[in-house]
């Protein structure tokens, strides 16, 4: 009968070696660390817990803004009237008022870069179901709930604080990454440091997010403060082929959500490296076949295999193939066989599959018999196979 088979690897195609992966220590309440290419989460500190997302929950409503402009709902050239509910809000505005009309680019901008939290209602009421902001607020709600992000439900459309108004770090980073991968033609807004609104606010034109001057790789995407919520900040950088996406809540001030951030970005590009782990012309072990023309089919990926790593060397990575064997003949080159699991040190658990690399037929009548009369003479000699 079929067996669940675990070989252990003291080696692949390449020597795997890490140290184990210190953990950063941030000093956020929250904290959500990704890198992009892999999957691999980096850092997650209070991650799932839903919180006061402030500012930082507009990038929802710039989710839908650019859903509605995708599917021709709006355009960025359609101007849009400013209601007296919108021209109410306070905090950081573009000092709309109920006379303007304005274009859909320029309040995309003016969230996007002034973090306009009128811009945000005149957006809301404009794509609500109802013409409501809090209807807008329920829909965003819904939404959210399709795109995987559970931990997310909101009152209104820019983060002004309100009860049940909450979302998590691994949520915002998952929009982070739905409006970098869905929208690529509109994510390079995020990466605008000044937008001067008709000249209305000089005290109001700069980007606050603090890393997109630094030559790090930064390219977005939206900072946030309440009292209540602290200063905290989504943001995504790329060097090279690798992009990081974070989120971060609680800090106590610009300056501590400043360093933090910078120090974020350079730990996850700086002690961590993308490795090959597996090629996909050289088999990772063999795995034995039932009734085949051959014993055994070697086990390879489909493609190059990368996992990310720490930079550093020392102790042997744990690896281990995992299948349910012996494999039943006839095997089809490229058949998912078995899974490669990686245990690096305080990294999450990396999985990947595995597959046949060449064909096995069903053996002849010789080699069934000789099979069958082998596997009776086991079960004679050994006894009856214990339970699993």
């Amino acid at each position: 009968m079929p067996h669940l088979f675990r070989a252990a690897l003291t080696a692949l195609s390449l020597a795997l070696t890490s140290l184990p992966a210190w953990a950063f220590d941030t000093s956020a309440r929250a904290a959500y660390v990704l890198d992009v290419s892999t999957g691999t989460v980096l850092l997650a500190k209070n991650a799932d817990e839903p919180l006061p997302p402030a500012s930082m929950s507009k990038l929802m409503t710039l989710y839908v803004a650019f859903e509605a402009v995708r599917d021709g709902r709006l355009s960025l050239d359609e101007r849009l009237p400013v209601s007296q509910h919108a021209m109410s809000y306070g905090g950081s505005t573009m000092f709309l008022n109920t006379q303007d009309r304005v274009r859909v680019e320029d309040l995309l901008r003016g969230i996007i870069v002034l973090s306009g939290n009128d811009a945000c209602a005149v957006i809301a009421e404009a794509l609500s179901p109802d013409g409501t902001e809090a209807g807008f607020a329920r829909y965003m709600t819904g939404r959210a709930q399709q795109l995987g992000m559970t931990a997310s439900t909101f009152a209104n459309s820019n983060g002004w604080p309100a009860a049940g108004h909450r979302m998590s770090m691994h949520d915002l980073a998952i929009l982070a990454q739905r409006l970098i991968v869905d929208f690529p033609e509109y994510y390079p807004l995020f990466s605008e440091t000044e937008f001067a609104f008709d000249n209305r606010a000089p005290s109001n034109t700069q980007n606050r997010n603090p890393l997109l001057k630094l030559d790090i790789g930064a390219d977005g995407l939206k900072t946030g403060h309440t009292s209540e919520a602290g200063y905290g900040l989504v943001g995504s950088a790329k060097q090279g082929d690798r992009r990081v996406i974070f989120a971060i809540s609680g800090l106590d001030s610009t300056t501590a959500r400043a360093e933090e951030a910078e120090a974020l970005v350079n730990w996850s590009f700086r002690q961590f490296a993308e490795k090959t782990i597996a090629r996909a012309d050289t088999p990772v072990t063999q795995a034995e076949v039932w009734m085949g023309r051959e014993q055994s089919v070697g086990l390879v990926p489909r493609e190059d295999l990368k996992a990310l790593l720490p930079v550093l060397s020392g102790v042997n990575l744990n690896a281990e193939v995992v299948y349910t064997g012996p494999v039943q003949a006839p095997v089809t080159k490229g058949q998912e066989l078995a899974q490669l699991v990686l245990k690096p040190d305080g990294l999450p658990e990396f999985r990947a599959p595995l597959v046949a690399d060449r064909d096995v037929p069903m053996g002849g009548f010789h080699i069934r018999l000789m099979t069958a009369a082998n596997s009776l003479l086991t079960k004679f000699t050994n006894g009856p196979a214990e339970a699993m």
